[in-house]
């Protein structure tokens, strides 16, 4: 009797969280979304902004960083595009010493990534995707370094049903706690290394404890805690308004997946948990007129190396940044 229930618990589960057999759940964060001054703040003021992210993958790696085929003849390719307004607001004001900050974005996307692998050559409708707010944020300017640190949350305001495969959001609230520095090796502040630690929790996913199989109701699915890095090292030109560098990320998934099965059951596949690396150039490149900045542009592209669990692939990220009002250049001496 206690294989035909532990079959029927794997079997409900399968098609409750509609993820292959070998995968983890994905967090929140946008990996590579910050890059080589990912610990400084900006200037007090008001930005809108945009960023456009675009990830394609057409490998999946297992927990020994071996390719997973999930089938021989189709190995399939997985693309997710986002487009993701941004409006940031730093303060004059001060706090124990430091500039604080807010900033809240909505992404546009075609895809959520749910679980590596699944989702491959499938097309997702575009849609609103989960909301990003971040509530506060502390800012610190120092002659050789800059620091940072703030608290923020995602919203499951995007599409998401428990099992359903045209996901945008992840149908869970997650609270994210950073801090990072740029540290710099010249008086004018021309030479960075930066890097930032983002600390992911969640709550469990919607829809999730409402499955009952042989008498017994699952709880609710839930991703485990991750923690990312994010920075680079760069030179910049021009009193820092264009750059060039190497940016880089780093994300680990901290704590098992719960899959929601009961007590008397293992709480989570002994798959082991994720991990990728990534690497690639970055460069940023100021619009201006004779007399005004009216935005920077910054674009870096990463590959993805050292995955484990977890889908392998690249990233293209652009994020074009304007001040409000548009600064003034002042003119040459």
């Amino acid at each position: 009797m206690r294989k035909p229930f532990i079959s029927s618990v794997a079997l409900a589960l399968a098609v409750l969280i509609a993820t292959p057999a070998l995968a983890q759940l994905n967090g929140e964060n946008l990996l590579g979304d910050f890059g080589v001054k990912s610990g400084s703040q900006p200037a007090p003021g008001i930005y809108t902004g945009f960023l456009y992210y675009r990830y394609k993958a057409k490998t999946i790696k297992d927990k020994n960083g071996d390719d997973l085929t999930l089938d021989p003849e189709q190995p399939g390719s997985q693309t997710l595009n986002a487009f993701v307004p941004m409006f940031i607001y730093v303060s004059e004001t001060k706090l124990l010493g430091g500039n604080y900050g807010m900033m809240a974005v909505v992404p546009v996307a075609n895809g959520g990534l749910e679980a590596p692998g699944f989702g491959f050559e499938s097309d997702i409708d575009t849609g609103f995707g989960d909301l990003y707010v971040m509530p506060f944020q502390l800012g610190w300017q120092k002659p050789r370094a800059d620091i940072v640190t703030a608290f923020a949350l995602f919203a499951p305001t995007g599409r998401y049903e428990a099992g359903g495969d045209d996901n945008v959001g992840k149908g869970m609230w997650s609270y994210e706690f950073s801090a990072g520095t740029t540290v710099y090796f010249d008086k004018a502040k021309t030479l960075s290394l930066a890097t930032t630690g983002f600390w992911e929790i969640h709550t469990g996913k919607s829809g999730t404890g409402d499955v009952t199989v042989a008498g017994v109701t699952l709880d609710s699915v839930k991703v485990g805690q991750l923690l990312t890095l994010e920075g680079g090292f760069g030179k910049s030109f021009l009193e820092g308004a264009a750059s060039v560098g190497m940016a880089y990320y780093a994300q680990y998934k901290l704590t098992d997946d719960d899959f929601g099965l009961p007590g008397n059951l293992p709480r989570s596949p002994l798959i082991g948990k994720h991990r990728v690396w990534a690497f690639g150039p970055e460069v940023t490149i100021p619009l201006a007129t004779k007399t005004k900045l009216i935005s920077l542009v910054d674009v870096r592209y990463l590959w993805e190396v050292g995955a484990r669990t977890k889908t392998q692939g690249q990233s293209l990220v652009v994020t074009a940044t304007f001040p409000v009002p548009s600064i003034t250049i002042p003119p040459r001496k």
